[in-house]
C-alpha cells in the first residue's frame, strides 16, 4: 500500500512523533493506522530506554494552587535542553504532571511513577513519561513533587524566570484580603530571590549550630592574631558570626528585599502587614524548587546538535 503524505500527517497529529518515524511506522504496518500508533508506542518505550543515560538538568518547576487557595503542589520535571523546556508540548505535559501530583496519595516519587496516569489509566505515570520521551526526543525525568495544604489561611505561589524557580508559601491567617495576599506574594518573591534554607530559627537543628561553631572556631584558631584573643572574646565572635549566618539562611530573619530602610526583616514586614489589617499571620513554611538544582548540566553546542540531527 502506498504511504501518502496525508497519512503521515494524520499519524503525526495523533502521536506527536516525528515525520520520518511516522513514515517508518506506516511502512512497517502497511498503512494500518492503529498498528502504526502501537508501533510508535513500542518504539517510544525503547527510545526512552536508549535516552535514559542522557543528563536531564533543564526543565520546569511548576507550581499550582487550588481555586480556594487551600491546597497547592510543586513539581519539577527535567529535560536535557532549555530549548525543549520552552516547548509547548513539554509545558503541557508538565501541567498534566502537576495536576496528577495535586491529587496523588503517593508518599514518594517511586510510588508516584507507579500509579495510573490520570489522562490514560491504561498506563502508569512512568509509562506515560516514556511515551513523552519518544514524542519530544529527549531524556526527561519527573524529579520531585510536594503538596502543601493550609486550611487556616492559604498557600501563595510565585514562578520566576518562566519556571526556572517555583515557590509556595504556607500562610496561616485569620484575615485574607488583597493586602495580605500581596504580602504573601512578596514573601514568595523573597524566597525565590534570596534562597533561604529555613523559615525561622526554631527549624535550625542544634547539630547544625554545633557544627558551624566548630568550623568557625577552627578558622579562628588558624588565624595567628585572632587565636590569641581571650576565650570570652572568641566565643563572642563565634556567636556574632552564627547570628549573621542565621540572618542569611532563615527567611523571617532575612532583610526584606523591598525594605525602604534596608534594615526591616521579613518577620517585621509580616508583623507590620498583620497589624495594619487586624490579622494574626504566621508564615508556617515554604517550598522552593529550582530547576536542575544539584544536577550536573552538560555543555552543548546547539548548532552542532542541529547539524548532527540533519545529517550535515
Amino acid at each position: 500500500m502506498a504511504i501518502t503524505a496525508a497519512m503521515v500527517k494524520e499519524l503525526r497529529e495523533m502521536t506527536g512523533a516525528g515525520m520520518m518515524d511516522c513514515k517508518k511506522a506506516l511502512t512497517a504496518t502497511e498503512g494500518d493506522m492503529d498498528k502504526a500508533v502501537e508501533f510508535l508506542r513500542e518504539k517510544g518505550l525503547a527510545t526512552a530506554q536508549k535516552k535514559a543515560s542522557r543528563i536531564a538538568a533543564e526543565g520546569l518547576a511548576k507550581v499550582v494552587v487550588s481555586e480556594d487557595g487551600k491546597k497547592a503542589v510543586a513539581v519539577e520535571v527535567n529535560a536535557e535542553t532549555d530549548f525543549v523546556a520552552k516547548n509547548e508540548v513539554f509545558q503541557g505535559y508538565v501541567a498534566q504532571v502537576a495536576e496528577q501530583a495535586m491529587e496523588t496519595k503517593a508518599a514518594d516519587i517511586e510510588a508516584f511513577l507507579a500509579e495510573p496516569w490520570k489522562f490514560d489509566t491504561t498506563k502508569t505515570v512512568k509509562e506515560a513519561l516514556a511515551a513523552q520521551i519518544a514524542v519530544i526526543g529527549e531524556n526527561m525525568n519527573i524529579r520531585r513533587f510536594v503538596q502543601v495544604e493550609e486550611n487556616n489561611g492559604f498557600v501563595a505561589s510565585y514562578t520566576h524566570m518562566g519556571g526556572k524557580i517555583g515557590v509556595l508559601v504556607d500562610v496561616a491567617t485569620d484575615v485574607v484580603n488583597d493586602a495580605v495576599k500581596e504580602m504573601a506574594k512578596n514573601v514568595a518573591m523573597q524566597v525565590a530571590a534570596l534562597k533561604p534554607l529555613y523559615t525561622n530559627r526554631s527549624e535550625v537543628s542544634e547539630d547544625y549550630i554545633a557544627h558551624e561553631k566548630e568550623i568557625l572556631l577552627a578558622q579562628i584558631m588558624n588565624d595567628p592574631k585572632e587565636s590569641q584573643k581571650p576565650e570570652k572574646v572568641i566565643q563572642g565572635m563565634i556567636s556574632g558570626r552564627i547570628n549573621k549566618e542565621l540572618k542569611e539562611i532563615c527567611l523571617m530573619d532575612q532583610v526584606y528585599v523591598k525594605a525602604e530602610d534596608g534594615k526591616q526583616s521579613v518577620g517585621q514586614y509580616v508583623a507590620e502587614v498583620a497589624k495594619a489589617n487586624g490579622a494574626n499571620i504566621e508564615i508556617k513554611g515554604f517550598v522552593r524548587y529550582e530547576t536542575g538544582e544539584g544536577l550536573e548540566k552538560k555543555e552543548e553546542n546547539f548548532a552542532e546538535e542541529v547539524a548532527k540531527q540533519m545529517g550535515m
